[in-house]
């Protein structure tokens, strides 16, 4: 009897196995690779936006501030939902009549208030970068909303994982405003750049969708 279970132990040995290394596999993904979908509530008070427009003999440096971040995403198929809102009115060179111009003539910031970016999709190793908790090249394919019309844009982002869910963002990419309707402010002395250069850095954190 011993001889016969000891034989059938051996017959049934690499199906154990198989079956056993399927529930480590499987016990080794995060619970948030698992889930269906997940979503990013970005940080404002953790998020840098910078931008540089070239111009006559120099370059101006401004700031915006986040109003509020909230990205849904399916890792195994890499659609995206949500949006990314930009308060335009915080737009700030540290040049009052610059500032001045740049609200009312260009972006039109009281009739324009926000600039918002909706995700539609994620390109990139998502899933191996939550298994792995190792930072990964993405590129988000998605829309501008800027002075009130709808822009397609691709952002390279770079993405480091953290503890507990975190995420540090990091994406640096041009604005062509005036292809996208934006008024130019340069004048017959003082000539400025048609693209913008944005460089932002945003903390996130990973919740569970319902």
């Amino acid at each position: 009897m011993k001889i016969e279970k000891f034989a059938h132990f051996l017959l049934e040995f690499p199906r154990n196995i198989a079956w056993f290394l399927a529930v480590v596999c499987f016990l080794a993904i995060p619970s948030a690779v698992v889930a269906q979908n997940l979503t990013i509530d970005l940080d404002p008070a953790a998020t840098k936006i910078n931008f540089t427009l070239s111009a006559t003999m120099h370059t101006v440096h401004g700031t915006f501030r986040l109003k509020g971040g909230e990205i849904r995403f399916d890792p195994g198929t890499g659609q995206m939902s949500g949006s990314i809102v930009v308060d335009a009115t915080s737009g700030d060179t540290d040049n009052k009549s610059r500032d001045a111009k740049m609200h009312s003539d260009v972006l039109e910031s009281g009739q324009f208030p926000e600039i918002v970016f909706t995700p539609k999709t994620v390109k990139g190793p998502v899933v191996q970068m939550l298994n792995q908790q190792k930072a990964a090249q993405l590129e988000i394919d998605g829309f501008f909303s800027l002075h009130g019309q709808d822009h397609a844009a691709a952002i390279p982002i770079s993405v480091q994982p953290g503890p507990a869910g975190r995420m540090d963002i990091d994406a640096q990419f041009p604005v062509p405003y005036q292809a996208w309707g934006l008024k130019n402010p340069s004048t017959f002395v003082l000539k400025v750049g048609d693209t913008v250069n944005l460089d932002v850095h945003t903390t996130g954190r990973i919740v569970m969708s319902p």
